[in-house]
């Protein structure tokens, strides 16, 4: 076995422990599931209003959008946040001292990472399941969908966590991207149709994936006829594979870079400071 190879399989064992340990965590459970049980309570009272021009509840066709959402936050935000945080604390530099040990942590932190977004869409969907009608979770079509868009949106969310955690100075440069986050959440269609949106807002929301990962959701969990909520009247999946996949190639290409060279600028002295 080479010493990378021995890496990855250390890193696959300590994401596997990590993610054990914070599942096994009440706290950290909360921590992460409060916002999506903040939002299912916001829409299941408006489950009674109605998606514009049709008869279909607006509760049920947010809740893909949560889903998504969610899986941006606890991939994206996460793995920032904890990049960040063990800079700080010397968990990376010692990591950082043992052959391929960086590679071993982000290994680590990676398949916890994905491994949580995972386990809270399953923990929002199920109460989701019975305080929301139309939902569709009986065809294997919807469970094959939200399957690939789930992968690929991880993919694509989980570079750019590392970056933001490579670049991020602390907790108050975590706050103002989590402010920027909330902000493209709005604007990204989660709780009410991006339609409804000014155009160059549609444009905006477009770009980044939170958008297509909601849109996903909703191709995977709702009747095609809410296909006409959308923009240009359809699921639109090759825009949703096009889009999703060109920020996880952007990111798989430019992550590995910008970590080499954090991890070259860590050292005792700096964590120290």
């Amino acid at each position: 076995m080479t010493y990378r190879t021995a890496a990855v399989a250390a890193g696959l064992e300590r994401g596997w422990i990590e993610f054990r340990q914070t599942m096994t965590s009440v706290g950290d459970v909360l921590g992460w599931v409060w916002p999506s049980i903040i939002a299912l309570i916001v829409m299941y009272a408006l489950s009674d209003s109605t998606v514009p021009g049709t008869s279909f509840s607006l509760g049920s066709q947010a809740i893909p959008g949560i889903l998504g959402m969610n899986v941006v936050l606890v991939a994206l935000m996460g793995l920032a946040s904890a990049l960040t945080m063990e800079r700080r604390d010397g968990t990376l530099l010692r990591a950082k001292a043992t052959p391929n040990g960086v590679l071993g942590y982000l290994t680590g932190k990676v398949i916890s990472q994905a491994g949580m977004a995972v386990a809270i869409l399953v923990l929002v969907l199920i109460p989701a399941a019975f305080l929301f009608d139309g939902l569709d979770l009986y065809s294997v079509s919807s469970w094959l969908t939200l399957v690939w868009v789930l992968a690929l949106g991880l993919a694509a969310t989980l570079p750019i966590g590392a970056v933001l955690g490579s670049l991020l100075n602390g907790t108050q440069s975590l706050g103002f991207v989590m402010l920027l986050f909330t902000g493209l959440v709005a604007i990204s269609g989660v709780f009410y149709p991006i339609t409804a949106l000014p155009e160059w807002l549609q444009w905006i929301g477009q770009a980044f994936p939170i958008y297509w990962l909601g849109l996903g959701m909703r191709a995977a969990l709702l009747p095609d006829v809410m296909a006409g909520a959308e923009i240009g009247g359809s699921w639109r999946h090759l825009e949703t594979t096009a889009v999703l996949g060109a920020w996880a190639v952007i990111g798989f290409a430019v992550a590995p870079v910008v970590l080499r060279r954090m991890a070259r600028r860590e050292s005792g002295s700096k964590v120290a400071r």
